[in-house]
């Protein structure tokens, strides 16, 4: 049962078997008035809650670090533990044991899975990574590495900020470009919700002007 005080979950992403998945909310008793590593470092104490109760320690967390471009990194069983993935917004993985960490605030959260093969993705994507499709090269990853199969796959985006809030819809680019990649269209989800819109749930880059916190995606397998 999600916590929508604390973190979202999708109920696609709950019925997978051995999957596990969350979007962490703001953490309003954290000061978050500072510059992003600061703050990464504040909320993590409440970030290593989280992965505990999805059972994970913060050994299990493979992060990428998130330069707003195409890259895609592939997650594999001898990775060390805690690693940052150099010069990538993306991350694919079918290991056990292994959790994947995306960070935002204003920028997409994607969620991507094919159960059939045990293939997942998380990616970030902003307004560039959305102009350079980083979720076509997620999926294509998928599929060369893993063998998954875009008519099977499920999409999911997170909260991110919107029009009228933000000039560019990237939302809708994501979606398209999912769409392109071979993604029936019924399995790309978007709730429609903007960061930007709702400040007591969600950090936004843009309506704090920078000095703000990042929400956690998080995507693993037991």
């Amino acid at each position: 049962m999600n916590d929508e005080r604390t973190w979202l979950g999708y109920d696609e992403f709950d019925a997978m078997d051995g999957v596990v998945h969350r979007f962490i909310l703001r953490q309003p008793e954290v000061d978050v008035d500072g510059e992003r590593g600061e703050v990464i470092a504040r909320l993590s104490v409440a970030h290593e809650g989280q992965l505990e109760e999805m059972g994970f320690g913060m050994g299990s967390l493979v992060l990428a670090e998130q330069v707003h471009g195409c890259g895609v990194a592939v997650v594999h069983e001898g990775m060390a533990e805690g690693v940052v993935n150099p010069e990538v917004d993306g991350l694919i993985s079918n290991v056990r044991g292994k959790v994947m960490g995306i960070y935002v605030a204003d920028c997409c959260a994607v969620f991507l899975a094919d159960e059939a093969v045990g293939s997942l993705g998380l990616v970030h994507s902003g307004k560039k990574g959305s102009e350079l499709n980083i979720v076509g090269a997620a999926i294509e990853l998928m599929v060369r590495e893993h063998g998954a199969d875009p008519g099977r796959m499920q999409v999911r985006l997170g909260p991110c900020i919107r029009p009228p809030s933000y000039e560019v819809d990237f939302a809708a680019m994501i979606r398209a470009d999912a769409e392109r990649a071979g993604v029936p269209a019924d399995r790309i989800r978007d709730d429609g919700t903007c960061t930007a819109s709702d400040l007591g749930r969600f950090y936004s880059y843009r309506m704090e002007k920078g000095r703000t916190g990042r929400m956690l995606a998080l995507l693993g397998r037991r």
